[in-house]
């Protein structure tokens, strides 16, 4: 188990939707001896300075595309919580370049300062749009993916395991289409892309405990996928809007109509716990004794676990309830005067 109280822990994009509540889980379960938000955004720091007064939060303003302000930040860190990310998918078809500038040339900038400043271990955050990627964002979460992985096998005496997770759409997280209803149906009518369209879905406070338990499963290369729920965009709209009229206007370049979590090319190296789906590394390094021993199981020949093949439906009364649960926390986050 990780040694919370005696690690120093950077978060990247701490002030993000994800960093937010993580940090706030940590502060109040598992206490780190030092815990570090960085990030580039001056005001959401500053807001977050309003909302907690712990002595033990360091702010340090800072982009990932900066080797050296990496370097500096990750001086005496620990453990890293790789959340900094460009991820809305129709920006990405617009502005390729700034996704590779931050999401694979920031990636590789992580991993130099993360082996170099001796950091034990480093969490990257993915997305189920990194299998079998068709868009930009896709692609650059691939790439990235990819060299966290491989960064395992150059760490020399250094021991900096790398790992990442793995997993869906977070309801009502910055860009999520949930808020984006929620003001629609105000008009009474909500723009789809395609009705048969299916996403998984998890709760911010399940993404939070999932990132946690990957800290202290960690070997070094593994891609934890967590078993969520999938629902329907249809089943989503008339939980939000359910006596608005639905306007069908196509796919987004760049978007699917299903989402993957372990595509089929993946699954000679996927096995199974009660919980979740770890994709070990193929590389000739990994040993994959330890994780059946921990009562991993090969998946089938063939396996895939896509949105619209999963055995896990979010219905109608739970989709309410995480949407009424998701208001609530939006609510009860402090507002600062300050800053309207």
């Amino acid at each position: 188990m990780t040694d919370w109280a005696n690690s120093t822990v950077l978060v990247t994009g701490g002030t993000g939707s994800f960093g937010r509540a993580l940090i706030k889980k940590l502060l109040a379960n598992t206490p780190p001896k030092k815990l570090i938000i960085f990030s580039r955004d001056e005001c959401k720091q500053y807001e977050m300075q309003q909302e907690h007064t712990d002595r033990r939060l360091r702010f340090f303003l800072g982009d990932i595309r900066d080797k050296d302000r990496l370097y500096r930040a990750f001086d005496g860190v620990d453990i890293v919580i790789h959340a900094a990310a460009l991820k809305q998918v129709p920006a990405a078809e617009y502005n390729p370049f700034e996704f590779v500038k931050t999401n694979v040339l920031g990636a590789a900038n992580i991993i130099d300062a993360a082996i170099d400043r001796r950091v034990k271990k480093v969490i990257a955050l993915s997305t189920d749009k990194a299998a079998n990627p068709i868009n930009l964002y896709g692609a650059t979460k691939l790439c990235s993916d990819k060299l966290f992985v491989t960064a395992n096998s150059y760490t020399g005496d250094r021991a900096t395991q790398f790992g990442i997770v793995r997993y869906g759409n977070v309801i009502a997280s910055r860009g999520s289409v949930i808020p984006l209803f929620m003001e629609m149906r105000k008009t009474g009518t909500l723009r789809l892309t395609d009705e048969r369209m299916t996403r998984f879905w998890l709760t911010l406070d399940q993404g939070v405990d999932f990132v946690l338990s990957c800290v202290d499963q960690v070997q070094g290369g593994e891609i934890f996928v967590p078993k969520i729920a999938s629902m329907k965009l249809m089943d989503l709209a008339k939980a939000i809007g359910p006596d608005c009229k639905f306007e069908f206007c196509g796919m987004r370049p760049g978007e699917k109509l299903h989402e993957t979590l372990v595509p089929r090319d993946e699954s000679p190296w996927c096995l199974e716990f009660d919980d979740r789906y770890v994709i070990q590394p193929s590389q000739l390094w990994w040993d994959a004794k330890g994780l059946i021993k921990r009562g991993g199981t090969p998946v089938a020949e063939g396996f895939r676990y896509r949105s619209d093949v999963n055995s896990n439906w979010l219905t109608g009364d739970a989709l309410c309830k995480l949407i009424a649960k998701s208001e609530e926390e939006q609510a009860a986050q402090p507002k600062n005067p300050a800053l309207r």
